[in-house]
């Protein structure tokens, strides 16, 4: 997976993914990453790359043509890559959608500052408008280190473990369940008895029990789009008794 980066802060798209697994995947060659600071293909010698807003209103726009002699330096050869600009009014980032962007070969992400891009450039080379998150950040390259961790772990061979990557929250629709490990026990709370019994049907059996009491309480909504079974329904069905009869 190669990423290509269109911000005004390199040094900080690059520290962020120079780490952990994003770093020693770079490492072995399974990812790669390329920064295009826009400021390099300012109009002026002072590297102005924003203006103010026509209609009027608070803040400063980044300009189109920094934008676009950017990207048409990192692109080249008339390709339409796929690229993101990171944006609150985009569509909510998701495991699904990081999944789909992961089978991609190369993405783009664009790093939007100020009080926003141009439209202009927008509707001439962005194919996805994503956004992480219902609220509002000072610039677009935190998005797009979260967007990129998270695509980074769909990529084969990027995790040392591909079973990690398969039980994680979300990846069956569900939140995930409860882990522990070493010491047995810590403030008086022991591990769960059959997480060290050794019986592997039980084991998973309580891990997706738990998967389906913890998003049941706090993301009921994902039980929706779940992809539940017999054994799934009557494990919520007995949950839903026990909070009735303890509510009466």
């Amino acid at each position: 997976m190669r990423f290509t980066v269109l911000t005004l802060f390199p040094e900080l798209i690059e520290q962020g993914f120079s780490t952990s697994i994003t770093g020693r995947a770079a490492e072995k060659g399974l990812l790669s990453l390329r920064c295009v600071n826009i400021r390099d293909y300012a109009l002026d010698r002072y590297g102005h790359v924003d203006d103010y807003p026509y209609g009027g209103g608070a803040g400063m726009v980044m300009q189109a043509p920094p934008i676009y002699r950017a990207y048409e330096a990192a692109v080249g050869d008339g390709k339409k890559p796929r690229l993101i600009y990171v944006t609150p009014q985009g569509r909510v980032f998701d495991q699904k959608l990081a999944t789909e962007l992961a089978k991609e070969e190369e993405l783009y992400i664009l790093c939007g500052h100020y009080e926003g891009v141009d439209e202009r450039i927008l509707e001439e080379i962005a194919t996805d408008r994503i956004s992480i998150g219902d609220y509002v950040l000072t610039g677009g390259e935190l998005p797009a280190l979260v967007i990129m961790d998270a695509v980074s772990r769909m990529v084969p061979g990027v995790l040392s473990n591909e079973e990690s990557g398969e039980d994680e929250s979300f990846m069956n629709g569900l939140l995930e369940y409860p882990q522990y490990t070493r010491p047995e026990v810590f403030l008086d709370r022991p591990v769960p008895e059959i997480l060290k019994s050794g019986h592997h049907a039980n084991i998973a059996r309580w891990r997706r029990n738990e998967s389906l009491k913890r998003t049941k309480k706090v993301r009921p909504e994902l039980l929706e789009q779940a992809d539940l079974d017999k054994a799934d329904r009557k494990f919520l069905s007995e949950l839903e008794r026990e909070e009735e009869s303890e509510n009466q």
